[in-house]
């Protein structure tokens, strides 16, 4: 076993400059071919900053985090950087009761309300990391995003916890992208963006058993904005949203095309298809179900032609309440319909009113089984 060198070891200390004490054990795990466990210590608190753990190591290796990390309480970088990040590391496993600390607040206020750090870092990266597992650890209080997926492959997040204010901005709690085999499952994630979020390039991403909000949700995208979007067999199941904005999304950016530096982009293209969100339980969630191809939070979008076209969309056995009225939203382009959409043993009432609940839909095609509450008047098939 590794153990974290190069600093004072008194216990309930924080230490200044432990980057490279970091790296200079990471060099010696990444050239170990014994199968190497890293220790970071329990009952102590290390100060780091955009410290990046590279591969390829020579052997699988496990960090045991026990300790407590924590960011620079500051503006400390103004580069897009993760506080903690590793690439092109196979075979990883980062375990432990440990917690990972990014001091978020100042970062917040400055984006809130000096329109200044509009690039914050990520408090947890990985890229090119396959045969990944991230288990037990705690992350709180991220710049931006709290855990990124980039390119990774055969990964499993299991009973890790994320918490931020519900009114941290972008504070997203596990980002996947241009990655396939992802497992996440028995999380608790708190924060001010979406609880999850899946983007263009990723295959085969389940979550399951895990609890969501405050929060936005659970979201496919925003998809197409840059990019021709590819997403497939995505599954959410057994899963507790709470007070959230939305419960399961899939947003596009279909049939707007953003003004980017004066210049009109063309409206989203490529393909979202294969989901299956299954027995999922709403507690005041603003919009428990949504498909948005209108997707353009800063409004100042062009209509355009074409868009993501997405399809084969299961809903079923979801209950539970919203706190608007629409607790379904299936809102789809003129250009580009949704086709596959199903729906089965839904009931969503309306929280504190007498009032049903009710579903807005277009152009939007497909069937329902069983109770659906509200009930679900699709478009006419083309």
């Amino acid at each position: 076993m590794l153990l974290i060198h190069g600093v004072a070891h008194s216990p309930l200390s924080v230490y200044i400059h432990c980057s490279k004490a970091f790296l200079a054990t990471w060099q010696a795990a990444c050239s170990d071919q014994s199968r190497p466990v890293m220790l970071v210590p329990g009952r102590r608190t290390f100060l780091l900053s955009q410290v990046t753990f590279q591969g390829p190591c020579k052997s699988p290796i496990t960090i045991q985090l026990e300790g407590n990390i924590v960011a620079p309480n500051g503006i400390w970088t103004k580069k897009p950087v993760d506080l903690l990040a590793f690439h092109a590391v196979d075979g990883l496993t980062v375990d432990g009761n440990g917690e990972i600390d990014g001091r978020g607040a100042i970062w917040w206020d400055c984006y809130n309300n000096k329109k200044r750090c509009g690039t914050r870092p990520i408090l947890l990266g990985f890229s090119l990391c396959n045969d990944l597992t991230v288990r037990g650890i705690h992350l709180k209080d991220s710049a931006e995003k709290h855990m990124t997926l980039f390119q990774c492959s055969q990964v499993i997040v299991d009973s890790v916890s994320i918490t931020a204010p519900a009114d941290s901005p972008n504070t997203d709690g596990i980002t996947v992208a241009w990655s396939n085999n992802t497992y996440i499952s028995s999380c608790s994630i708190q924060t001010g963006d979406d609880c999850v979020s899946i983007l263009s390039y990723t295959k085969n991403v389940t979550v399951t058993q895990s609890t969501c909000g405050p929060g936005h949700g659970i979201s496919v995208g925003s998809l197409g904005r840059f990019e021709t979007a590819k997403v497939e067999q995505i599954t959410v199941s057994n899963c507790t949203f709470v007070g959230t904005m939305t419960g399961v999304r899939i947003k596009s950016w279909q049939s707007h095309a953003p003004l980017i530096y004066g210049v009109i982009n063309q409206g989203g293209k490529g393909y979202a298809k294969g989901f299956l969100f299954e027995s999922l339980n709403m507690t005041e969630v603003q919009n428990p179900i949504v498909i948005d191809q209108f997707y353009c939070p800063q409004r100042n979008c062009h209509t355009e032609p074409g868009g993501v076209a997405i399809s084969n969309a299961k809903f079923i056995d979801i209950q539970g309440t919203s706190s608007e009225q629409e607790a379904i939203q299936l809102m789809c382009s003129q250009s580009v319909h949704c086709h596959g959409i199903y729906l089965s043993n839904v009931k969503l009432t309306w929280a504190k009113h007498t009032a049903p609940a009710n579903a807005a839909i277009l152009n939007a095609h497909g069937t329902t089984d069983g109770v659906v509450v509200p009930g679900i008047q699709f478009s006419n098939s083309l």
